[in-house]
């Protein structure tokens, strides 16, 4: 990796826990879909907790890092702070009173996946107008 993955200012850097239930699963949609609407980009997170160096050294370089969580245990806030980048714009969805629920089919309610895009907007300062 020879360059910063969100080198312009306004750009966001999106990590996401992408988790084995519904709100890590919740986290990953809504990274998705922020950059497909040109919010920020999303990046690799796996990357980043493989210590990976260009990896950690573009999350670092990223002047607007936003890290979606899916409940309190904090994985992706853990990995960040274990590779000493500073965790800047953080969402847990458990806190938007999103019900963690493991079940085998994963379905994701519409809803859910625009409260975690608008409480990731407002994290970093954005207008959440979905």
């Amino acid at each position: 990796m020879n360059a910063p993955c969100c080198s312009k200012d306004r750009e966001v850097m999106i990590l996401a826990c992408s988790g084995g239930s519904n709100v890590g699963q919740l986290t990953n949609q809504a990274a998705v879909e922020l950059t497909r609407e040109g919010f920020g980009k999303m990046f690799c997170l796996a990357g980043i907790g493989g210590g990976l160096g260009g990896f950690v050294k573009s999350a670092k370089e990223t002047p607007r890092v936003m890290v979606l969580d899916g409940c309190q245990v904090g994985c992706a806030k853990a990995i960040l702070e274990r590779e000493g980048i500073p965790l800047q714009h953080h969402v847990i969805v458990t806190d938007l009173g999103i019900e963690k629920v493991k079940d085998r089919q994963l379905a994701l309610n519409r809803e859910d996946v625009l409260t975690v895009m608008r409480a990731g907007k407002a994290s970093v300062g954005e207008g959440a107008g979905l």
